[in-house]
């Protein structure tokens, strides 16, 4: 059973027999985490040569050829007979090439003999919104975050949202360094500067940092998320696997995707419906800004779907990235800003997988309803499937977390309800968690 205020915990046992199955996302970063094997693949461990002792990097890059004990087995008659194939295929290749020339000379005069010349090419400018222009202007506002901690270390990437060094990325980013850790950033001209956490928020899976002693730093330019349009053109830029100010382009591939993931070591799931991009997001880019063509920040980089089901794997991009709306992430933001517990949009219900009776709709079946809540007073009861939130269709539980926390205190929703085989709409004045998510 979710336990939805905005803290949601999933019961599997809730899940009706035959519901879809629940996506595997992970973290898009280098920092470490249990090595317990949970529901959602959060945490993979790889090795890095040389580095201290204690749990090592992730995803370190196989530079190396095939990993150890990868390498396929030549068995003698494998090895012979591509020997064999290899010896004839340069014998036919030197016959070839002694008759082509003889041919070639036999038709041609010296004179007719012509080479190869080196054109010394133009750097021209950048063409108004190309990548490369979106680049140029954005890349002095993206840092890379190197984390250490009591339980590891790891890098992430973070957005520059102030000249003297406040900066916006991930909760899992820096969450190693909370308790006794050390924080420093890289910027793009290659300086570095020790860092402080100002405030974080877990169920949102935001922080804010501040680099030391600097100054006159290029903050990011904020962009609308609720303007972006599937197919619109859109660039990632972090630091993926460690290698600072990388930068990646591709389509918005998807909006209002709910995404949770779990993991986050503290019994809170984070959900949130995230913009979708085929852009390579990889380890190491939490943090980092989704942009559009525009130079304009629209996402936090956060997730990604892996096709690794092993702990032990080293799952990179399959085209499948997830951002956090920029939209949803500034009143967090200014409350983390400002020294304040955030708050968060509250239904007030327990939910779990649930369809009609039909099999045709699925959606979040209420399974308990919060006196004096949000959704008691819109006259939501147990056993209501909810199905839509306002023109946004619910497939799941955690469909519905994700929709709600888009949203924020006070907001109106309506909810398109089965009850009883007809459905019904009702309104919703979204509750305030008070900064306390486990209420």
């Amino acid at each position: 059973m979710n336990e939805f205020g905005p803290h949601h915990e999933r019961d599997e046992e809730a899940v009706p027999a035959g519901a879809p199955a629940r996506q595997t996302h992970r973290y898009a970063e280098e920092s470490v985490g249990s090595t317990d094997t949970a529901a959602y693949d959060t945490r993979a461990w790889g090795s890095r040569p040389g580095d201290a002792a204690g749990p090592p990097f992730f995803g370190a890059p196989a530079y190396q050829g095939y990993p150890p004990g990868s390498r396929p087995n030549r068995t003698s008659h494998g090895a012979g007979f591509t020997a064999g194939i290899l010896a004839a295929a340069l014998f036919v290749g030197g016959v070839a090439g002694v008759g082509g020339a003889a041919g070639y000379n036999a038709l041609t005069s010296d004179s007719e003999v012509q080479t190869s010349s080196v054109v010394q090419s133009k750097d021209l400018p950048a063409k108004p919104g190309s990548v490369e222009a979106v680049a140029n202007s954005v890349l002095p506002s993206v840092v890379k975050i190197n984390v250490q901690g009591p339980q590891g270390a790891g890098s992430g990437s973070g957005v520059i949202l102030t000249s003297s060094g406040q900066i916006l990325t991930n909760y899992h980013v820096v969450q190693v360094a909370q308790g006794g850790g050390n924080l420093s950033v890289g910027f793009n001209d290659g300086s570095t500067a020790p860092a402080k956490i100002v405030g974080t928020d877990p169920l949102t899976d935001l922080a804010i940092i501040e680099a030391q002693g600097v100054s006159g730093l290029k903050p990011a330019t904020i962009g609308r998320s609720g303007s972006l349009d599937v197919g619109q053109p859109v660039v990632a830029i972090g630091s993926p696997f460690g290698l600072q100010s990388t930068v990646t382009s591709g389509i918005v591939s998807a909006l209002h995707r709910p995404v949770s993931v779990g993991g986050q070591g503290n019994g809170i799931d984070t959900a949130y419906p995230a913009i979708q991009t085929d852009a390579a997001i990889n380890p190491g880019n939490s943090g980092g800004p989704l942009v559009n063509m525009q130079g304009q920040v629209v996402g936090i980089n956060s997730s990604i779907r892996t096709a690794s089901s092993s702990i032990d794997g080293e799952g990179g991009s399959i085209g499948l990235g997830f951002a956090i709306p920029i939209d949803q992430t500034l009143p967090i933001v200014d409350q983390l800003r400002a020294g304040q517990t955030p708050t968060h949009a509250r239904l007030g219900v327990s939910v779990t997988d649930a369809s009609s009776n039909d099999g045709l709709l699925t959606g979040a079946g209420i399974a308990k309803v919060s006196a004096g809540s949000a959704a008691a007073q819109a006259g939501l009861q147990r056993g209501d499937i909810v199905v839509k939130v306002d023109n946004q269709p619910v497939q799941d539980s955690s469909s519905l977390v994700a929709t709600i926390r888009g949203h924020r205190p006070g907001d109106t929703v309506t909810l398109t309800v089965l009850r009883g085989g007809k459905q019904i709409k009702v309104q919703a004045s979204l509750d305030s968690d008070k900064g306390a998510p486990a209420s």
